[in-house]
This record gives C-alpha cells, structure tokens and sequence, in this order.
C-alpha cells in the first residue's frame, strides 16, 4: 500500500493546475451514487428547516466523500449562509463553540451534528477589525478565522478537493467546485489552490494530507507533496495542545503504521518526536520495528473495537530514545531504577514542549517504562507483588513488545507468561529455580546481610537496598 501512496508524488513536476471554480459542476442523482436516506436523519432535517428558513445549506465534507467511497461515515457536517446566532436561533438544542473557528453543536441525544457557516480566505494583509489585530502571522499562518463569506468563497478555503464536496439531501444533487469527485475516482490527495501558500496558512494541513492518503489509502497529488519536506519545521510553531489532538487522530484512527511510514518519508515526523526520531538515526532496525508493531497492534485493536489507550502509544513512541539515557545515567553511578525513572521524567519533559501529553497519560507512560526495571526482579514474594500491581499487564505487554522488536531479555517474557499460567506450588518451584541462575546482571544469587541491628534488610519500594 505504501509504495502505491508515494508513487504520486515521485514523478516529474508540471505546473499546478487550478482546482477551484465560481460555478460548480452539478450532479444530479442519476450521476452519483448518494442517497438521502444514507445520511444521518438530524443532518438532513437540519439542512431541511435551515433551507426553509431562507438560508442555504448543504450536507459538506467527510460525510459526502466517505459515502461516495462505500465508507460509514463517523460524523456529519452542515455548511450553512446562516451566521452560528442565526442557527442558534432556529435550533433550540444548538450551543455556539469555539473561537478562532466559530462553530455551532446541535445535540440529539448523543449524536451531535456540527453546523458551520461559509467562510472566506483571509486576504494576505487582512486585519481583525475589532482588535487591530492581523489574522495571520509573520509567516502566513491563519490565528483567526471567522470571516464568513459565500458557498463559493467556502468552497475555495477547504483544505482538499475531496473535502470540497456539497450535498443537497432536498434536491439530492452534488456540488462540486473543486474537481473533487475526478479526485476520489483517481485517489488523490490534492490541495486546493497553492500548496507552498496553504500549509503556511495552517501548517497541520500536511498533517492530514498524510492521515487522508493512509484512511482512505490514496495517493498525495506530487505538487501537494513537494513543499511538504521544506515546510516541515513549521510544525514546531504549532501550539503543543493542537498537536496532540492530531497526533492522536494519526495514530488511532485504524492507520497508524502506514501514517508512520509516510511521516518518517515525508520529514514529518521529527518535529513531532525529535528524541525518537534520533533514535530512528542512530539505531533505525531496532527503533522502526518497535515502533511499526506498537501500531501494527494499535490497528488491529482498533479493527476488532478492542479498547487502546494513548498511554501505551505514546510509551512505545518514545521508548527508543530512553535506554540510552538510562545507560548514561547509570555510568554516572546511578542505580536503575532511579536511573530510569529520571531519563523518564527528562524524555517526557522534552516531548511535551513538542506535543501536550496530559499528566493523565505521562504517569502511566512512566509507570509502564518503570515496570521495565522491575519485571526482572522476581525474587522472593517480588514476582507476585508485581502481579497485583494494576500497571503489570500494560508493563507485560511492553516488554513482549520489546522482545517482538528484536530485544534480548533472556527468555523474560517466556517466563512471566508461564508464571500467570501456573498454579501456586509451580509458581514457587519457579522462583526456586531462579536461585540457582544469575540474576539480570549477570551475577548469581547473592547472600542476604544482617544490618548492624541484627534485623534484614529489606528492599525498598524504588528497587534500592
């Protein structure tokens, strides 16, 4: 599949040819495959009592592209004349969000139709009347955008053809202003107008050029794709926040191997994690195996509506950037555990300035790389201790994860999946035999010593005697 999403955009440049037009080419129902009665009965209504209102309005984006690609579509979205307090007004359930892009929720039950106005592009000298402010940045990225404008003018600002799709449930025909419906037959990803011009305006716009081609598993159109690699860098200037709600519509959407590989190919994925993109340099077997069977297995979970959580992705993410942390900080004369739970702290600290992870998931990212260390420490009542620890399955599933990825660890994985198996007397006939075996340094088993007291001493809970 990979090689058929490149293959489009590694082929001589021409120049690029204008998309968008001021009048649409129409289908009627006999020239497409949509009907009405696919579409989610809110969405329609609202379309219905907006038109009846006197506004026009028109089923718009993913919804109508995902439909003409045989795809359930998750969410549905109306394009409206109406300003978000006109359409608060004519909905009672309505709740106006948002404020760089205001946009109206209307609530039935759970589901939840988003309605936004047309809007217009921002010329390149535009300032904000209100505040005197301009509504966009040295560089070109769009800060403010509720400047509404036409169907035409909102046609023109969408990101990509395919998403610059109109459907009228009532009359049941397809705007199309963008060629957008060539673009689904021929499985490109094309970005309407110029594309140097509006990935400066928002430069998460190469980020869904790339979570587009792996969902749908289309090409990127090569004039879309160029700029891509010069431009990547302005990814650092995007707010951390805004980042990892991308990142993880990347990575658990059902495609996150095949997005990997197009961000690693496209330079995208450095400004992302730029520890484990290192990592990616200086060990790259190691680093892309790992990384590539986390998401291989994020997919299939996902594809068999098997929970995932963002903290076990994000741990895989960046663990291979860790162990060489670890090891420096232990030829400094640290122990290991501490040792590791301080490259945590500096690796997960660094990676937030990049992407926002919440504390909700840092924790358990730290607490999944920690069991690292004390999966190999079974001694004594250690091994069912760590059993009962809530974070032992996700630390478990870690470490065969390392293992799968081509890691040495002596048959660890083997044996903690024998010992959940065994009953209480094998369990100890296992810790017995571990006795007579070194230990994870390679050491045999060692005395125990009486303190000065008299009394043992005891481990402590961070693994330090």
């Amino acid at each position: 599949m990979l090689k058929k999403l490149f293959q489009s955009f590694r082929s001589p440049l021409r120049k690029p040819q204008q998309h968008v037009r001021t009048t649409p080419e129409v289908l009627s129902s006999s020239q497409h495959s949509l009907q009405r009665n696919q579409f989610s009965r809110y969405a329609v209504n609202i379309v219905e009592r907006l038109q009846t209102a006197g506004y026009q309005a028109y089923l718009v984006g993913g919804c109508v592209r995902d439909m003409m690609l045989g795809i359930t579509p998750k969410d549905f979205d109306v394009a409206t004349s109406a300003t978000p307090e006109q359409i608060r007004a004519e909905f009672r359930n309505a709740r106006i969000i948002g404020r760089r892009f205001k946009l109206v929720h209307i609530h039935f039950g759970r589901e939840i139709i988003e309605v936004a106005t047309f809007r217009a592009n921002h010329p390149i000298d535009d300032e904000d009347e209100d505040s005197n402010q301009s509504s966009r940045n040295e560089s070109g990225r769009i800060l403010r955008d509720n400047v509404y404008g036409t169907l035409e003018d909102d046609a023109q600002r969408r990101d990509f053809t395919i998403n610059a799709l109109y459907y009228d449930p009532v009359t049941e025909r397809v705007l199309d202003y963008a060629n957008g419906v060539h673009d689904i037959r021929n499985r490109l990803i094309r970005l309407i107008g110029d594309p140097q011009q509006r990935y400066k305006e928002d430069p998460v716009r190469m980020l869904r050029a790339v979570r587009f081609a792996a969902k749908l598993d289309f090409g990127i159109e090569k004039h879309s794709a160029t700029p891509i690699r010069p431009l990547a860098p302005m990814l650092r200037d995007i707010p951390s926040a805004r980042l990892f709600e991308e990142v993880l519509k990347l990575f658990l959407s059902g495609y996150a191997e095949a997005t990997f590989e197009m961000l690693v190919d496209l330079e995208l994925f450095e400004p992302l994690f730029p520890a484990s993109s290192k990592a990616l340099e200086y060990n790259p077997t190691y680093t892309h195996t790992l990384i590539s069977e986390a998401l291989a297995n994020t997919d299939l979970r996902i594809k068999q509506n098997k929970p995932v959580t963002p903290a076990f992705l994000f741990a895989a993410l960046l663990w291979p950037a860790l162990p060489a942390r670890v090891l420096r900080l232990q030829e400094r004369g640290m122990p290991p555990i501490p040792a590791m739970q301080e490259a945590a702290h500096e690796l997960i600290t660094e990676q937030c300035q990049r992407i926002a992870i919440p504390k909700r998931f840092t924790l358990p990212i730290r607490e999944i790389w920690d069991m690292q260390e004390r999966l190999p420490r079974r001694s004594g009542k250690r091994a069912d201790l760590l059993l009962e620890n809530p974070r032992f399955r996700a630390g478990y599933d870690f470490l065969l994860l390392r293992e799968s990825a081509g890691e040495e660890t002596d048959g660890l994985g083997e044996w903690w999946t024998e010992y959940q198996d065994a009953n209480d007397s094998g369990r100890r006939d296992m810790i017995r035999d571990l006795g007579s075996k070194p230990d994870a340094t390679g050491q045999g088993p060692r005395k125990r010593r009486r303190s000065s007291s008299g009394k043992r001493k005891r481990a402590g809970v961070d693994g330090s005697e």
